[in-house]
């Protein structure tokens, strides 16, 4: 009976000692679940401006920026703390109509909008984590 405890008190300390520190773990950007509409509404209540993520399933470079720059800590903290993150597949069909507003022609294209959904700045292709950065602050410093 006593190995048995002592099992059971080792498996509770090493699954407390794994999430103890759980939201220190987390990193990179969090990215809004909702639609285009839900997004706006939020930003406007938080009075923030909105990042966005155009990308295609099939395009490499969306693929590293999300394995690499989104991930970063740094990039997270400073986009999860001034943006309302959204990611959108620009050949969904709620993605295309939104595309065409922001005249995406190329993948992965990277636009900030104010809360009213107005273009404040646009970039296209695979960013560093450092000149992701730099490309938020051209709005937030």
């Amino acid at each position: 009976m006593k190995r048995k405890h002592i099992y059971i008190l080792f498996v509770l300390a090493f699954t407390l000692v794994s999430y103890s520190d759980a939201p220190y773990k987390k990193k990179g950007i969090s990215f809004f679940k909702g639609s285009w509409e839900e997004a706006l509404t939020k930003a406007k209540e938080e009075n923030k401006y909105i990042f966005v993520d155009f990308y295609a399933t099939w395009c490499a470079p969306c693929k590293q920026l999300k394995r690499t720059s989104f991930k970063d800590r740094n990039v997270g903290d400073y986009y999860n703390k001034n943006f309302i993150n959204v990611s959108i597949d620009a050949e969904s069909r709620e993605g295309i109509k939104i595309a065409r507003r922001y005249g995406v022609s190329a993948y992965p294209t990277l636009i900030i909008t104010d809360y009213n959904g107005k273009k404040r700045t646009k970039t296209t292709g695979f960013k560093k984590p450092h000149i992701l950065i730099n490309f938020g602050r051209r709005i937030v410093p």
